[in-house]
């Protein structure tokens, strides 16, 4: 099934952005893994599997809640960085990274206290996950979605250095790519959908319990970090720009100069937004 109506996922939607990744997505806000062990009395034991995994941002964070992680991703570069991450960080005995579409679990995985979606909900088949997902956690166990508050403002006032120039970094993106949001073979004119309330009241979750956990913390920012931050991204990722991505990344550089000559940026954490859906305990 289509996530919007005239468009197909394939599995070259993040091709080539794996490497930018760690070093150019902003951080979940500090004290995350804090609030998820107290809301969902996590212990260190139990199983995680975290959907959409990207390059396990998210579930190398939150390795020391439970007895084994494991992360799911249909994009190979990203999984590769998950492993890195995760010898990295000494996890790699209790991690596993599973090259799979959301659409296709179970795929022999078993059973889960935690289902985690960190900004990657709305890029699957979101009725038919929801419900695989709900079979697959323990009676009692969680979904839980979580992403960048996006209602807050971001104070770029009192920062120590210019503020990353989002805007016309976007215009230049449109400049190379066209004025529609580019996902790989097809366009997202509107953006992925929402609506996922709806989404998990039908699978037949309770909830959902809100949290926020604070960010607005100042970041220091390079222009490698920048660049890293728009070739992580889908609408913007380095096959796209094709023979000219060095061309673009070359504006991007030239433009970054221009405004900040010292190359290096403030700006302020997001805070993050948890939603927390239970799956009924006393079901079996």
């Amino acid at each position: 099934m289509a996530v919007v109506a005239g468009w197909e996922w394939d599995d070259t939607l993040f091709s080539g952005t794996a490497p930018y990744y760690r070093r150019g997505r902003l951080p979940y806000a500090p004290g995350l893994a804090d609030v998820l062990a107290e809301v969902l009395r996590l212990d260190g034991r139990g199983r995680l599997i975290d959907v959409g995994c990207g390059p396990g941002t998210l579930a190398l964070s939150l390795a020391h809640l439970f007895g084994e992680i494991v992360g799911v991703d249909p994009d190979s570069g990203m999984l590769s960085e998950a492993r890195r991450g995760a010898a990295e960080a000494g996890v790699s005995g209790k991690s596993r990274w599973v090259r799979v579409r959301a659409e296709d679990l179970p795929a022999g995985l078993g059973t889960f206290t935690v289902a985690t979606f960190a900004q990657s909900f709305h890029w699957m088949d979101r009725d038919l996950v929801a419900a695989t997902i709900r079979d697959m956690l323990l009676p009692g166990g969680a979904f839980v979605h979580i992403s960048d508050l996006k209602t807050e403002r971001r104070s770029v006032d009192d920062l120590p250095y210019p503020a990353v120039p989002y805007p016309a970094m976007d215009e230049l993106v449109r400049h190379y790519l066209g004025p529609v949001r580019r996902a790989r073979r097809g366009v997202l004119p509107q953006g992925t959908p929402g609506g996922e309330a709806a989404v998990l009241t039908r699978a037949g979750f309770s909830g959902p319990r809100r949290h926020v956990v604070p960010g607005g913390q100042a970041l220091e920012r390079t222009c490698d970090d920048v660049v890293a931050g728009v070739f992580s991204m889908s609408f913007s990722a380095p096959h796209l720009f094709g023979a000219r991505r060095d061309s673009f990344e070359s504006d991007v550089r030239l433009l970054l100069r221009e405004v900040s000559p010292s190359g290096r940026f403030s700006e302020r954490l997001p805070s993050t937004e948890v939603f927390v859906w239970g799956k009924n305990p006393a079901e079996p």
